[in-house]
């Protein structure tokens, strides 16, 4: 979480919509995302806790320029306990799991953030 600014912003551009850090037992969730229901944000938190405290490292879900998501993982040099393979595995497993939120997620991004008509994103969806 040291490469954010004070708007949940990578130095790269793209948006933190929410992180966790072992190391520091912090929860980050974006204000730019309050909007988002409750449920969700709890859910978010729920999974970003979680993670950490499986895996270890940071964890943090990402939106890149377009509205696309990633979540990303990182380790201290020094965390011999983090497990690289084990977290791979768990993003795989909540990308899996959580694929219809994340999607809900990516069109709140590109409507309330981006701006984008909602139509012409709606035209290529099946409803």
């Amino acid at each position: 979480m040291s490469q954010q600014t004070d708007e949940g912003r990578l130095k790269d551009g793209r948006m933190v919509l929410c992180a966790a850090n072992k190391y520091e037992m912090k929860y980050f969730f974006n204000k730019n995302f309050e909007r988002i229901p409750k449920s969700i944000q709890d859910e978010l938190h729920i999974i970003s806790v979680l993670f950490v405290q499986e895996v270890g490292g940071i964890f943090k879900i990402v939106f890149d320029e377009d509205g696309d998501i990633t979540m990303e993982t990182e380790s201290a040099e020094d965390d011999f306990l983090y497990d690289d393979i084990s977290a791979g595995l768990m993003v795989a497993e909540i990308k899996r799991t959580r694929q219809e939120m994340f999607e809900s997620l990516r069109m709140f991004y590109k409507v309330f953030i981006l701006k984008e008509n909602t139509e012409e994103l709606l035209e290529g969806e099946d409803i």
